[in-house]
């Protein structure tokens, strides 16, 4: 796999300094948790789902979520988990040119601690094609069982499998059991640290609580209640030492125009520069103006990669993912053996200060990101690459550039 490979070498090399590397699902955890990016989330019952995954990773989507839970109704789950098992049968059989690795990094997010252990025996010898398994409402007691149920099907099987905790439960919701359900979370986290991918944040399901629901206008920081659980989470359980962990953003519920109230949120200057005009045109009339900004925000806040329940979400996402120019000048500065001292040092596009000591993690944040999804070129920014991105979709789908409208109702999950 490797971020936009979808694109051709010619376009690559326009745009990167540093293309994003090739890797597998065998890679480092550390390295799959960025490599992440953009997760489409897609109900186990889809008829397709087979087909949808070939045709998802043919398009630039590197890690799905195969759901049995909220994104089905209760009295499908029997039905659902049978698809999944087929499903995953006919991908084995599938004639692609690398084989697995020619999938993405797949997970099954599941109700109960049983079905982890359930699915990985049925699937025998195709549990190769699963990188893991998304655990819900985790909390220390509920999710102890998922994880130990984990580490069973893990040895069952001998392959290394990864768990996903989905934060969204009450408890880390209300003020008065936040500290002790974030405390009891890290601790079952440090217990099979080894084990832990990455943590996914349910915004959705934090606001249904109170009874919320945000805007396409509104992003998840602009809720108070919202955003002070995922500051939190962040404080104690994605530092930088050794005992963080990834924390994910959470989805993008929209993918259709909507009446709107404020002005668009995307300035016309960088795609009008680049005679780019009608691509500002469609993401405003599709939304996607208030998800470019939570992207941003979900960055500042320490978050990495995203949520999502539309195609269209990929590549927005991945665009903003790469890594500018400038941000890795400032990177490599920092890193430099003979910066270990520390120090004050001008930046090299002469407009920031470099502290080489504060910056230091960020700038191995930033280096790991650039290893995962490139470097721009000079003057190349995420206008270009969602440019580059919206001619290759016409180029080889036709009118079909947000992928298939079969996914519009039906890519949804509940880490929300």
């Amino acid at each position: 796999m490797r971020h936009f490979g979808h694109l051709t070498p010619a376009v690559r090399s326009a745009l990167f300094h540093r293309e994003p590397v090739e890797f597998t699902p065998d890679a480092p955890a550390r390295f799959l948790a960025v490599a992440l990016g953009a997760t489409l989330y897609s109900p186990a019952t889809r008829p397709r789902l087979a087909r949808d995954v070939l045709k998802l990773a043919a398009r630039g989507v590197v890690s799905m979520v195969l759901c049995l839970e909220d994104s089905i109704a209760d009295d499908d789950v029997p039905h659902a988990e049978e698809n999944l098992i087929r499903q995953l049968a006919e991908l084995d059989q599938a004639d692609t040119p690398h084989g697995s690795r020619a999938l993405p990094l797949l997970f099954v997010r599941v109700r109960q601690p049983e079905q982890i252990t359930r699915i990985v025996s049925r699937l025998g010898p195709r549990t190769r094609h699963l990188s893991g398994f998304v655990l819900p409402k985790f909390t220390e007691d509920r999710g102890m069982p998922f994880l130990e149920a984990l580490a069973r099907a893990e040895a069952d099987c001998g392959r290394r499998l990864f768990a996903m905790p989905v934060l969204e439960s009450p408890e880390l919701l209300y003020l008065e059991s936040r500290p002790e359900t974030l405390a009891g979370i890290a601790r079952a986290v440090a217990k099979y640290r080894d084990r832990i991918l990455a943590l996914r944040l349910g915004v959705t399901d934090f606001c249904s609580v109170y009874g919320l629901r945000r805007t396409p206008h509104i992003t998840a920081y602009d809720v108070g209640l919202v955003a002070t659980v995922i500051a939190d989470v962040v404080n104690v359980l994605g530092r930088s030492d050794s005992t963080g962990c990834t924390v994910t953003g959470p989805v993008w519920e929209y993918f259709r125009f909507s009446e709107r109230m404020f002005k668009p949120q995307l300035r016309s200057s960088p795609f009008t520069f680049r005679g780019a005009e009608e691509l500002r045109r469609e993401l405003i009339a599709h939304d996607m103006d208030g998800l470019l900004r939570e992207i941003q925000l979900d960055r500042a806040n320490g978050l990495q990669g995203k949520t999502c329940i539309h195609p269209s979400h990929v590549t927005l996402v991945h665009a903003l993912s790469v890594v500018s120019h400038e941000e890795f000048s400032d990177a490599t500065d920092i890193l430099r053996p003979e910066r270990t001292g520390g120090g004050v040092l001008r930046s090299a596009y002469t407009n920031k200060m470099n502290e080489v000591k504060p910056h230091r993690a960020w700038a191995e944040r930033t280096q790991l990101r650039a290893e995962v999804f490139g470097v721009t070129r000079e003057g190349v920014d995420f206008v270009d690459l969602l440019a580059a991105e919206a001619s290759s979709d016409s180029r080889c789908h036709g009118d079909d550039s947000h992928g298939d409208d079969s996914h519009g109702d039906a890519c949804h999950g509940d880490d929300r």
